[in-house]
């Protein structure tokens, strides 16, 4: 490899499919979320061309790269048929358990995950890259798992050490543990994963003494979790732990169901909070993939998601936004109880007010429950 990379680019990956299909209409995902940020970015002139790329599709190849061959086979013919035998339902975990065959289901993720593999390319000689549709990290090698068909994230990972990386961080900011990429890795020395998650919410794994293979690091955080507590975990362990791995490349899986408007989390974190934590982990390593993930309000999945972009761009936030931002965040729709009467600010502002609260003993004690690593 070359001598190391220097952070000077940003990407965003986009694919119209994510505007063209979605989940089946009763399910928690079946909201505007990716063509929202996008669109948002548009509103706000926030993407220049050069900047802009298109998702391309995972081939099947590539997508075996991690999933076995008969998986993706029966996802590929899910989405054809609109239907599997029972036995294969069952045994892929498809049509159950809250993953839906529905039109698009095996194109729509296979885009997630080319974005992923476009954006180690992009970066490669250093940069930032920003694909929203990835982060899908419940998926496991042969079954779909958490609304999730195919792991982006582990995908695009898998690249980077195909490209010869030795050490990679991984780090989760969703509400839910990162399970399905902590498995792929487990024995991995090359990979440290790191999840923040709220405790005792499924998949019910990501416990504080699960190390994996070694180089595992969960943080189960309780409920109500702030500003000032995500700060503070940042500071005391979590980048000690990645820059004592030097990183050449760092995954941030920025899911915003922590955030306190989301329904699906009991957790507390405004988008103020999770930006700030966001960018400091930028400075970590010569090359970035932010990945999206949970985020169950179109709100407040478009507002975090776009002000990420902004943040690493160094983009001035408006308060209020510009009137072409707030007539699109005005139209979205929201079937949920909380969409019925949608605050003011969720149409007229992209940053949250800062959450902070008092600083709880369980917090303080989480760092020394997390070792050092032992390289």
């Amino acid at each position: 490899m070359s001598a190391t990379p220097i952070q000077t680019k940003r990407f965003f990956i986009f694919g119209e499919i994510f505007r063209q299909t979605r989940y089946a209409s009763r399910h928690v995902l079946s909201i505007p979320r990716v063509s929202a940020c996008y669109d948002l970015l548009c509103a706000l002139a926030w993407l220049p061309p050069e900047q802009s790329h298109k998702s391309p599709e995972a081939t099947m190849a590539e997508l075996q790269r991690y999933h076995t061959k008969d998986y993706v086979e029966a996802v590929y013919q899910a989405e054809i048929n609109q239907d599997l035998p029972e036995h294969l339902k069952n045994k892929y975990n498809i049509g159950r358990q809250g993953n839906p065959i529905y039109p698009g289901m095996f194109h729509r993720p296979a885009t997630a995950c080319g974005g992923g593999l476009l954006a180690v390319d992009l970066t490669w000689h250093g940069g930032i890259a920003h694909n929203p549709a990835g982060g899908t990290h419940h998926a496991q090698k042969d079954h779909a798992s958490g609304f999730c068909f195919f792991n982006e994230p582990v995908l695009t990972i898998l690249k980077w050490l195909d490209k010869g990386l030795k050490r990679i961080v991984y780090l989760d900011f969703d509400a839910h543990h990162g399970d399905g990429v902590q498995n792929a890795f487990h024995d991995d020395s090359r990979v440290l994963t790191i999840s923040i998650h709220e405790a005792h919410r499924w998949p019910y794994s990501g416990l504080i003494s699960d190390f994996a293979g070694g180089l595992a690091r969960n943080i189960p955080v309780p409920k109500d979790f702030h500003d000032a507590e995500l700060l503070f975990l940042m500071n005391a362990c979590i980048m000690p732990l990645i820059r004592s791995f030097q990183p050449e490349a760092l995954y941030l899986q920025c899911g915003v169901d922590a955030l306190a408007d989301d329904p699906q989390s009991n957790l507390m974190l405004s988008n103020n909070g999770l930006w700030t934590a966001i960018e400091a982990a930028t400075h970590l390593a010569p090359r970035i993939i932010i990945g999206g993930g949970g985020g169950y309000n179109p709100w407040s999945v478009a507002r975090g998601w776009a002000g990420i972009w902004g943040k690493i761009n160094h983009l001035p936030i408006a308060d209020p936004l510009p009137q072409q931002a707030c007539d699109f965040l005005a139209q979205l729709e929201w079937r949920h109880s909380r969409g019925r009467n949608p605050p003011n600010h969720w149409f007229k502002t992209l940053a949250d007010r800062p959450q902070h609260s008092k600083m709880r003993d369980v917090i303080r004690e989480l760092p020394p429950l997390i070792p050092p690593l032992a390289l």
